[in-house]
């Protein structure tokens, strides 16, 4: 279930530290993040229709509402080993005039976070997927850019 937080009443828009609505859930055994903004609704997981010749982390086509939805699985982008993802939900995002949905193993929370860049030239920041890294009272949620994300897929 999702539960919706608030910013605190000190923090500004003007304040570089302050933290942003991030919606927390787990892939690959680990716990992302991405900004609510870029979220357009989470739906059940269904499974999706492959796509000949797609990349592995491309589950296919589903039909949402009468609308041809792309389905990538969070997980196998992350780790091509790991097995796909077979139930959970999909975050449906929009990018410019389309939605793609990204497979996760648990939605889990909507949380105020505050981004902390990360200096590395390699693996997936390299790549631009990943925009920083945020703390939890329980440990380190790894933030991801959902644009970017699906941008490598739809060009």
């Amino acid at each position: 279930m999702i539960r919706w937080s608030s910013l605190a009443s000190s923090e500004t828009i003007l304040d570089r530290t302050a933290a942003a609505r991030t919606l927390l859930f787990s892939a690959a055994g680990r716990v992302y993040g991405c900004d609510i903004e870029s979220v357009r609704e989470i739906i059940p997981y269904r499974r999706a229709t492959r796509l000949p010749g797609a990349p592995g982390y491309v589950q296919g086509l589903i039909n949402l509402r009468g609308t041809l939805v792309t389905v990538l699985d969070l997980g196998r982008r992350l780790d091509a080993s790991r097995e796909p993802v077979r139930e959970g939900s999909i975050i449906l995002a929009e990018h410019g005039a389309r939605v793609v949905g990204i497979a996760v193993d648990e939605v889990m929370d909507v949380q105020a976070i505050t981004e902390e860049p990360i200096a590395t030239d390699a693996g997936e920041a390299a790549r631009g997927l990943v925009r920083g890294l945020g703390r939890l009272d329980d440990g380190v949620v790894v933030l991801v850019d959902i644009h970017a994300l699906v941008a490598h897929v739809l060009l």
